[in-house]
């Protein structure tokens, strides 16, 4: 059997959230974080996967919470998407430094600085080999990153999304704040609807659910977190149809 044909997806989507670039900073993008985030990425392809990003912006802004402190949504929305697209350059640049090809398609369009979103033209880079960052949100306000995960995922006919967390699966309530939290190795999409789960906002589990895209729910906090998702070495839980 291949290094492609052992993994869970061929062809994943990686929701990548702004926080986790801070690594232990308290704002911004830290250096040893984008690199090793970016060299597990080059990790994916190497094992055979065709792989796309969205990341968002929450470390350099977050329109909702702006929205809380007065700010208009709207602008604070698109605030943070222009957040996504200032991450998704870094994270293209440090995917080079790793050897690998890297192409960063906007939802908002600024072609000054990225290539407006076109699906063939990032279908066709993702099949070539390129790791595709999609940046800038839907191009909308008052949807998350993880609505545009979920959309991208689709588009781009990814057999599967993972998203990067703190945590090392879905549980019952936060286990951060709550001790007894039961932990799931899976799920389904309507139980994480039907229960609130919190793991993902309502769209994008909905849009993965219409389009049959399973979702993994892991932990950034290990080394090799983002390949062991692809190979079933990481402790994660799936979401699906089941």
């Amino acid at each position: 059997m291949s290094q492609a044909q052992a993994l869970r997806f061929k062809r994943p989507l990686i929701k990548l959230s702004g926080e986790a670039l801070m690594g232990g900073a308290s704002y911004g993008i830290d250096a040893a974080a984008l690199q090793r985030f970016a060299g597990e990425i080059v990790g994916c392809q190497r094992l055979g996967a065709e792989v796309g990003v969205v990341v968002g912006g929450g470390n350099i802004y977050r329109g909702l919470a702006g929205a809380a402190r007065g700010m208009d949504r709207v602008a604070g929305d698109h605030m943070g998407m222009l957040a996504t697209v200032m991450n998704a350059l870094a994270l293209a640049h440090a995917v080079r430094a790793e050897g690998a090809s890297a192409r960063v398609y906007s939802g908002l369009s600024m072609p000054a600085v990225c290539r407006p979103f076109q699906r063939d033209d990032a279908a066709a880079d993702m099949a070539s080999g390129a790791c595709v960052i999609f940046a800038g949100g839907t191009g909308n306000p008052y949807f998350t990153t993880d609505t545009a995960a979920a959309l991208r995922a689709a588009e781009m006919g990814c057999d599967g999304l993972l998203k990067a967390t703190s945590v090392d699966g879905v549980y019952s309530a936060d286990p951060k704040t709550d001790p007894s939290a039961t932990r799931y190795d899976a799920v389904s999409y309507a139980e994480v609807l039907n229960r609130n789960l919190r793991v993902m906002d309502a769209a994008a589990i909905a849009i993965a659910r219409d389009n049959r895209i399973p979702v993994l729910i892991f932990s950034l906090l290990q080394a090799g977190a983002i390949p062991g998702a692809l190979t079933g070495a990481t402790r994660a839980t799936l979401i699906d149809g089941a």
